[in-house]
């Protein structure tokens, strides 16, 4: 165990903070990484150790660290206005000019905009509206949601009962009765043996079908997907996937909300993840890039059916009694405003085509390596998995805890990327990285994976 001085930020934070998605005895040992600076991709440490921020932080700053324009945002607005809400038919022109924003760039179909504070909000915001426009179209029997085993929806109570991942629930009493979870359309590893991708999007939409039936579709309010998943692996959705879910929800008279809290303003290559897959939601949910993640800030996107069914309720009950003190908070929303423009003015989603294939080929030059079974990547996203015998798809037993020991060889390093709950690494760079950025984050990866292939084949397998 470290030995850090009494007033040490290391034995301070020990003792005051408690961590998000942490291990208390892990920090304890070896205390908190803290981090003091950042410019464009690269982060630096307390120790002043530089590192290739290959995650985004948390898949969320787009634009990179120090990104002037967004601080001077800020700033004025500060200076402006710092607070303001949005209740009692109040507002501020920077959420006045963002939802209409917002809109300008959205899919077809979608016309007005909820303002929260993070993703969870937002998803959580995109349940309660499924529920009020359902009850206010007669049908308040339509309660149940449908999420994925292994999607990424949030951390509040409802959103949380929608993230199928364990470590998410464990402990928590979760997921709530609302939810729902059908099989996950990750192909590598749930596909039976010899089954083509059609074949196994074919039948997990027989299962989800077999659900749909097994419940009633008239206690189905919606169905909610990442457009490829994010926290759960960098999952993307099989052959002719959403192509046949949507066909299926319509004929159930089932709603679909898009997550593209990791997805939305670029980074599978086009503005919306919808747009990659050919996605038509109703409801719509998006946060991090939004703001580059210098400040919190969410939105919900939605169709006139949904606005106009929520406005009728509202106006019978009074309100739409539903917000946040911090809804459309007027520097967040500056900040947001600020990165959908320089989004446009510096053509971001073409800088990102322009080195995606970059970004690809190398993540698949991964394959080389006894210790990578799959590896995946679209736009600036992607994942190499990890298997315990080259060439096949059997799993390392997840008390190895293999990836997190990867990521802590791969910090060494130089680059700081995230274990993934399939045994896999994700990377996710800022939208911003250029193609000699990006070979320096792979010769980073490649430098650590002579030891993280020796580390795998000394497993008792």
């Amino acid at each position: 165990m470290n030995e850090f001085a009494p007033n040490s930020p290391e034995a301070r934070d020990i003792a005051h903070h408690l961590h998000p998605y942490t291990s208390p005895a892990m920090l304890r040992e070896k205390g908190p990484h803290i981090m003091n600076s950042g410019s464009g991709i690269y982060v630096t440490d307390n120790d002043g150790q530089e590192f290739i921020e290959g995650m985004s932080g948390l898949w969320c700053v787009s634009l990179g660290w120090n990104e002037q324009e967004l601080i001077k945002a800020a700033t004025d607005q500060m200076q402006k206005l710092p607070y303001y809400h949005s209740f009692a038919g109040k507002t501020v022109n920077p959420a006045v000019d963002l939802a209409e924003k917002l809109i300008q760039i959205a899919p077809d179909g979608l016309s007005k905009v909820f303002f929260n504070n993070s993703g969870s909000e937002a998803n959580d915001t995109a349940i309660k509206m499924v529920w009020y426009y359902h009850a206010a179209i007669g049908k308040p029997e339509k309660k149940k949601i449908i999420s994925r085993q292994r999607g990424y929806h949030g951390v509040t109570l409802a959103a949380a009962s929608l993230t199928a991942l364990p470590y998410v629930q464990n402990g928590f009493g979760l997921p709530l009765d609302f939810a729902l979870h059908t099989s996950s359309p990750h192909y590598f590893q749930d596909a039976h043996d010899g089954e083509s991708e059609a074949e196994f999007t074919a039948r997990i939409m027989r299962e989800l079908e077999d659900m749909i039936e097994a419940e009633g579709a008239d206690t189905i309010g919606a169905f909610i997907a990442e457009p490829l998943m994010g926290a759960g692996g960098v999952i993307m959705p099989p052959e002719g996937y959403f192509e046949a879910l949507q066909p299926i929800l319509k004929k159930h008279d089932i709603l679909l909300i898009a997550d593209e809290v990791i997805c939305g303003f670029g980074r599978t290559g086009n503005m919306w993840g919808c747009l990659t897959y050919d996605i038509k939601p109703d409801i719509l949910t998006c946060a991090k890039a939004l703001s580059s993640a210098y400040l919190p800030i969410s939105a919900v996107l939605v169709t006139d059916a949904i606005a106009g069914g929520v406005e009728e309720q509202a106006n019978r009950l009074g309100m739409f009694g539903h917000g946040y003190t911090y809804s459309a908070h007027p520097v967040p929303a500056a900040v947001a405003l600020r990165t959908m423009q320089l989004m446009e003015e510096r053509d971001i989603v073409g800088q990102v085509r322009s080195v995606a294939p970059v970004f690809a080929e190398r993540m698949e030059a991964l394959n080389r390596y006894d210790s990578i079974g799959d590896t995946r990547a679209i736009g600036l996203i992607g994942c190499f998995e990890f298997v315990a015998e080259p060439g096949s798809r059997k799993k390392i037993d997840p008390a190895e805890k293999f990836a997190q020991k990867a990521m802590a060889k791969l910090q060494e390093k130089g680059v700081i990327l995230r274990a993934m709950p399939v045994d896999g690494i994700a990377v996710c760079p800022p939208l911003i990285i250029t193609a000699d950025e990006i070979h320096r984050l792979y010769d980073c990866i490649e430098a650590a994976m002579p030891e993280i292939d020796a580390m795998a084949a000394g497993l008792d397998r």
